[in-house]
């Protein structure tokens, strides 16, 4: 089907390789702890648009470009180390938002807010994820075992493999989300807490930016 082979075994790998942490379930993780449900769902939906984009890119080809040029993978690298660590002092240097949110609940346009905050936080997810050039030269390593090299339409089955890793990650994701904002909620009902958090949060993203920096091809 679409030139894959053994499909129901990269459903397989692809769930175990989703359930290992890594940056991405990180970046999650520590959005919904630090600012609740909502902001892990963007953050779900961010990262879950960067693995499309790689899919894009890799079906496209271009992935190859960053896979065979050092340069390439170094200034994507930096790019990403240098978004993750802008991030992280952000939100230490950021104060505690509960006197605002409180404000906010009675005004009659808190719903635009939250989606003003909700679109940054996706964008945030999507940029974290797509400057990780690991994520590239994964995608290559791993989608052609499965994929017939006879096949004429080798970009449509990257493209339904990409999908597939896609939706899985997504559901793994969201129930990350969902369990952390769940068991982080009654904390964040605490302003002093609540601001400790968003501090460790912001120390969490700088070591994920160094730890990027660290990567290499």
């Amino acid at each position: 089907m679409f030139g894959i082979e053994n499909y129901l075994g990269f459903i397989l790998a692809a769930i175990l390789l989703n359930l290992t942490p890594g940056t991405d379930s990180m970046y999650i993780i520590t959005r919904s702890i630090s600012q609740g449900q909502t902001a892990g769902f963007y953050s779900v939906l961010g990262i879950t648009s960067g693995i499309l984009v790689h899919t894009l890119l890799a079906a496209l080809g271009l992935s190859v470009l960053l896979a065979n040029s050092p340069t390439a993978f170094m200034i994507v690298k930096y790019i990403g180390a240098a978004y993750l660590c802008y991030l992280g002092l952000k939100m230490l240097l950021s104060k505690n938002s509960s006197s605002i949110t409180n404000r906010l609940s009675k005004d009659q346009n808190v719903t635009s807010q939250k989606a003003v905050d909700g679109w940054q936080i996706y964008k945030q997810g999507v940029l974290t994820n797509v400057f990780n050039p690991k994520v590239a030269l994964f995608f290559l390593a791993f989608f052609p075992q499965f994929i017939d090299s006879s096949y004429a339409y080798g970009m449509l089955s990257f493209l339904m493999l990409g999908l597939t890793f896609a939706t899985t990650g997504f559901i793994w994701c969201l129930s990350l989300a969902l369990l952390a904002s769940k068991f982080s909620k009654k904390l964040r009902e605490n302003p002093k807490i609540e601001s400790m958090m968003n501090k460790i949060s912001g120390v969490v993203f700088m070591g994920l930016g160094i730890k990027l920096l660290t990567e290499k091809a």
